[in-house]
């Protein structure tokens, strides 16, 4: 069985081809909205690489890259963020939807 590891948007996921993955952070700012259904996107920083020899690397495996095609962009869910001071008549109400990209794993090389 061929899985990774890598780092992306602040976090870590284990990844196998074909495995579709929810990313929460990828890009910075506005680049996020510039990814479409059907782009490629190539993650270099590997952490791990297991297809057969396991590979760990200290931080980065350095010329490994997994592949992946973008899948969804769209928003999570709304969340409310309430902010409330009890007895000065403070009440703040604010809706959040964290932007998300499914990436579909094509590779690991």
């Amino acid at each position: 069985m061929e899985l990774a590891v890598i780092k992306t948007g602040g976090k870590q996921y284990v990844v196998t081809p074909g495995d579709i993955v929810t990313i929460e952070k990828l890009g910075r700012g506005a680049l996020t909205q510039d990814l479409k259904k059907g782009d490629s996107v190539t993650f270099d920083e590997v952490l791990m690489k297991d297809n057969g020899t396991l590979t760990m690397g200290a931080p980065f495996i350095s010329g490994a890259k997994v592949t992946a095609t973008v899948e969804v962009v769209g928003r999570a869910k709304k969340i409310e963020v309430v902010k409330y001071k009890a007895k000065s008549r403070y009440f703040k109400r604010r809706g959040h939807r964290q932007p998300h990209i499914k990436v579909k794993i094509d590779a690991i090389a």
